[in-house]
């Protein structure tokens, strides 16, 4: 099994910045791919951004040129730089990672989710 455990939402006021972070642990052979996903009230859930092995990296086109995903692989830790935040990008954030706990076996896990708040 694979916990995730975010950290970093919070509070912020418009044009301010946060950055996020996601660690994984327990059985990890490898990780392929890890990303955050933001679901706004009411709304579906979507994709951020996804960084895979290698550093290649994808967005949203409504958070391009704003938020950045990085990778710690020694700590099996993603980030997510915000900035020029807006009350659009208020949701709870939650961390994804595709794990190779074995040769045969690759699975996805989520984090919990961290709250986002965008407001003066």
């Amino acid at each position: 099994q694979v916990q995730l455990v975010e950290s970093g939402g919070g509070l912020v006021q418009p044009g301010g910045s946060l950055r996020l972070s996601c660690t994984a642990s327990g059985s990890i052979l490898e990780i392929n791919a890890m990303a955050w996903y933001r679901q706004p009230p009411g709304k579906q859930r979507e994709l951020v951004a996804i960084i895979i092995n290698g550093g290649n990296t994808n967005y949203a086109d409504s958070v391009k040129g704003r938020f950045t995903i990085s990778r710690d692989n020694a700590k099996n830790t993603v980030y997510l730089q915000m900035n020029s935040l807006s009350p659009e990008d208020a949701a709870v954030y939650y961390c994804n990672a595709n794990v190779r706990s074995s040769i045969f076996h690759s699975a996805d896990f989520w984090g919990q989710g961290t709250q986002v708040t965008v407001a003066s």
